[in-house]
């Protein structure tokens, strides 16, 4: 590589010299092929007890060489879910992105390395000590930015019209058993029976009465029993596809979206692609960009994901978006964060009581009601709240499941966990993201230990 060559060349000569050079470098390579390719190389380790370092990124191509486990290598470069690194004299080879563990940056101010080249270079920036992404005080303050919402929802892309750009891929959907997948409930199942609300009543007005909570009117016992009280199956979704777009709306308030129409059109097509090979493929799946280059996204009850610029400029190829989005998406499957706020009602129930301040809703529409007293109490602050870790874990192995059924390599989600592994844990740009998320290292640990299973005869494509 011509990066391999000037490295070795111009560690020979003065600095002065070497800035010399590097300049005719970059007037012969042209800037773009430049800058990609004397991005920084990064070391890595053999993560397995034994890899085969390939000729060529193909499993069919010539074996170069053996290598074990903490082996040291230098990636450097990325082609599709392949690795380039020094496999003998003068001679490059090839391992699977899930073949090493790649070391972590310190922070993400030290020039461009291998991973972030082609389209994720355009994510690059120089670290510094002021970038802050949305945080929790932004979002629960943010008001609601109904126009920039309509316009989210405008670049909403039909399940014919994902499907039709999925073939044009050469995607086709495969059948993925998954027993961890949340199954929505038929209509009319699921919920307390009348005798469970009947119960729940009678308890609440007793619990009232003993914190002199006015007298156990009847009216306020069943408030606090329905708060409490299993919801049924299309009490739920109602109040997800209230809760959903009342989210949206705050984090949009906060920072709007990018103005680049073919991303928006882009990660809605592969977003709804993903969506329908889900359990809940119906939903009313909404994606968006917005303008802000932290490393981040956000999953909202009833179908609505938002990703930064950062992240969505960081992924290369479809397959990476689909990973990062699969991860979204299967929050939303399985009700993660309207789950979280489920609880919080519960845990205000009684306080809301004593204060009166229930609104009646003009029309008529409890699910609208509720999401807009919580929206307006809270804000879009929920997001920024921390999952229990199992469920982070999970949405990475149903990201994968998702990425299998839907046609693309679930090695994808490995690459993205170890390009924005590489970033470090102390950037900035993930500073946000690392409050809700346990660190890349873990998260490929889990994988790891969770094995591919039922995924193995999709890891060649």
């Amino acid at each position: 590589m011509v990066s391999v060559f000037l490295a070795r060349h111009l560690s020979a000569i003065s600095p002065t010299e070497q800035s010399m050079r590097y300049l005719f470098a970059l007037l012969l390579l042209g800037g773009a092929a430049y800058a990609a390719d004397v991005a920084q190389e990064l070391p890595a380790k053999i993560s397995k007890p034994s890899v085969d370092v390939y000729s060529a990124p193909d499993l069919n191509a010539e074996r170069l060489l053996t290598l074990k486990r903490n082996d040291a290598v230098k990636i450097a470069g990325q082609k599709g879910l392949w690795y380039e690194v020094g496999a003998m004299p003068g001679k490059s080879g090839f391992v699977r992105v899930n073949d090493v563990r790649l070391a972590q940056a310190g922070r993400d101010d030290s020039g461009p390395n291998v991973l972030f080249v082609g389209k994720s270079g355009l994510g690059r920036g120089s670290e510094t000590a002021g970038v802050r992404g949305l945080d929790e005080n932004q979002l629960r303050i943010a008001a609601a930015n109904n126009v920039q919402l309509e316009k989210m929802q405008s670049y909403r892309a039909a399940a014919k019209a994902a499907a039709a750009y999925a073939r044009k891929q050469g995607l086709t959907a495969t059948a993925v058993a998954y027993a961890a997948e949340a199954k929505p409930a038929a209509a009319g199942q699921g919920g307390a029976t009348q005798a469970q609300k009947r119960e729940g009543i009678s308890q609440a007005q007793g619990a009232m009465g003993r914190l002199g909570m006015g007298g156990g009117k009847t009216n306020d016992a069943a408030e606090m029993a329905s708060a409490s009280a299993g919801k049924s199956e299309a009490e739920q979704q109602q109040e997800e596809l209230a809760l959903g777009p009342a989210l949206a709306a705050r984090v949009l308030g906060a920072s709007p979206l990018w103005s680049d129409d073919a991303a928006q059109r882009r990660i809605n097509l592969i977003g709804r692609w993903v969506a329908s090979n889900t359990s809940r493929p119906d939903l009313p799946w909404t994606f968006g960009v917005i303008a802000t280059d932290e490393v981040n996204a956000f999953a909202m009850p009833g179908g609505y994901v938002l990703m930064t610029r950062g992240l969505y400029r960081r992924l290369d190829g479809d397959a990476e978006l689909a990973a990062a989005l699969g991860h979204e998406i299967s929050h939303v499957v399985q009700r993660d964060h309207y789950n979280v706020i489920h609880k919080q009602e519960m845990t205000q129930a009684g306080a809301k009581i004593a204060m009166r301040n229930v609104k009646t809703p003009a029309d008529g529409n409890p699910a609208a009601a509720y999401a807009r007293d919580f929206v307006e109490k809270n804000g879009a602050a929920i997001l920024m709240r921390g999952l229990d870790r199992s469920a982070e874990y999970r949405s990475d192995e149903a990201a994968q499941i998702y990425l299998a059924r839907s046609g693309y390599n679930p090695l994808a989600l490995y690459s993205v966990l170890q390009k924005m592994g590489s970033m470090g844990n102390k950037s900035g740009f993930l500073a946000q993201l690392y409050k809700t998320h346990p660190a890349m290292g873990k998260r490929l640990d889990q994988i790891d230990k969770r094995g591919q299973g039922v995924l193995e005869p999709y890891l060649s494509r």
